[in-house]
């Protein structure tokens, strides 16, 4: 029995030590799944169609009129039915004036730029979600593993416990009591994998497959060793800048409509009356008394400088927040690692040396109960760690662009 007891432990305790076995998943492999199957990257991408759309309707010219007039083609006397008629026929053609086609181009060429930077933030939203959930079914998996080794200590307590009551060296209550703590381990086992298959089954859904043939590989403090310090990704910074670069256009497109069109005219004009046909031409120039676009103007110019201060407001949180993070992380790491390699070989220790002296009669049950508790307290404080080590990785990789293209490196200031 004590030697049992004693095996017990040793897994117990090369459990906590050893990192999460081998799978065939990898956070990268998980991403690149997520990515393939995602209708977000499906929708930026018709997004740059819609842009680019836009920058083909943009090149058009206004289009021309043909306008159609009849003079005096009825009345009294002389002015019978077409007897005395003037009928004209012009060719109307708007000239645009001040830039605007050219400022109207510009302003859609930047839509276009404004969508292909919003692919970037939606690659890193989605791979930051994707890790979340993988690493889900890491701190799942180690929930797992501790909740067997529980139910193989609650065993041995068992077995100890029963061996003392059938000898009647202790009462029936404690045999009563080691058979609640495998119930209640039993439970636990049931609850952490359910919690293992639902968080299999979300990471699955992000490309549509099935939870159940899911094997990760990774450890969650392996992959917080792994990232490491690194400068703001660029793709936020990207997807400001491409919005301040189209505000500016809109500026310069707001100020070309301050310059008034011209409609050129010209045809032909038919005089019933003596059949004679003369040429007719017009031009129309808009008086920009009142309307000079100056609200129009004064509010694309406002929003940039929004936009503008907006961006700035942003770097600054995601710099603040990217330190908090790594605090965050480091801490948590540190909690982490402390558990695993100082506080668990000790309550561990603790136990086997409660064990012996319980097999010789030296300590009660409840010293043996006791000391059970103290592994259990660092296994659950331990998953508490890991819990807050979790939280603050994703995070950091999402700001960092881990698992981004190369080249949105951004220089952190």
């Amino acid at each position: 029995m004590r030697n049992s007891m004693r095996a017990a432990l040793l897994a117990a305790a090369l459990s906590m030590a050893a990192p999460a076995h081998a799978g065939t998943l990898t956070i990268q492999q998980a991403i690149e799944r997520a990515m393939a199957a995602a209708p977000a990257l499906r929708a930026n991408q018709a997004g740059i169609d819609a842009a680019r759309a836009g920058r083909v309707q943009a090149g058009l010219r206004p289009n021309p009129s043909v306008t159609v007039e009849a003079e005096n083609f009825v009345g009294t006397g002389n002015y019978n039915v077409l007897e005395q008629a003037e009928i004209t026929a012009t060719y109307n053609h708007v000239l645009e004036r001040g830039g605007k086609r050219a400022a109207r181009m510009a302003l859609a060429d930047s839509d276009i730029a404004v969508a292909q930077a919003a692919v970037a933030v939606t690659r890193l939203e989605l791979a930051a979600q994707v890790q979340r959930a993988f690493l889900d079914v890491l701190l799942a998996n180690e929930g797992v593993r501790i909740a067997e080794d529980t139910l193989v200590l609650a065993r041995g307590l068992q077995s100890e416990a029963t061996r003392r009551v059938r000898s009647a060296k202790d009462p029936l209550f404690v045999g009563t009591a080691a058979d609640a703590r495998i119930a209640n381990a039993r439970v636990n086992l049931d609850q952490a994998k359910r919690r293992q298959g639902a968080a299999r089954a979300l990471l699955a859904s992000f490309w549509g497959g099935s939870g159940d043939d899911i094997e990760v590989q990774g450890d969650l403090i392996a992959v917080a060793d792994a990232i490491g310090t690194a400068p703001l990704a660029g793709a936020d910074a990207a997807l400001a800048q491409a919005e301040i670069a189209r505000a500016d256009r809109q500026v310069a497109y707001e100020r070309t409509r301050a310059v008034q069109d011209y409609t050129l005219s010209g045809g032909t004009r038919f005089l019933r009356g003596t059949n004679d046909v003369a040429i007719v031409g017009s031009i129309t120039i808009p008086i920009g008394r009142f309307d000079r676009n100056q609200g129009n103007i004064a509010r694309a110019q406002a929003e940039k400088q929004r936009l503008e201060w907006a961006a700035e407001a942003d770097r600054l949180e995601r710099l603040r927040t990217l330190a908090a993070l790594h605090r965050d992380a480091d801490a948590a790491m540190a909690r982490a690692t402390a558990i695993r390699t100082e506080v668990y070989p000790r309550v561990t220790r603790v136990m086997a040396q409660v064990q012996a002296g319980y097999a010789r009669g030296g300590f009660s049950f409840r010293d043996m109960q006791d000391a059970a508790d103290g592994i259990f307290a660092a296994q659950a404080d331990y998953l508490d760690a890991l819990a807050s080590l979790r939280a603050a990785l994703a995070q950091i990789d999402r700001l960092t662009g881990r698992f981004d293209t190369p080249n949105s490196a951004e220089i952190s200031q």
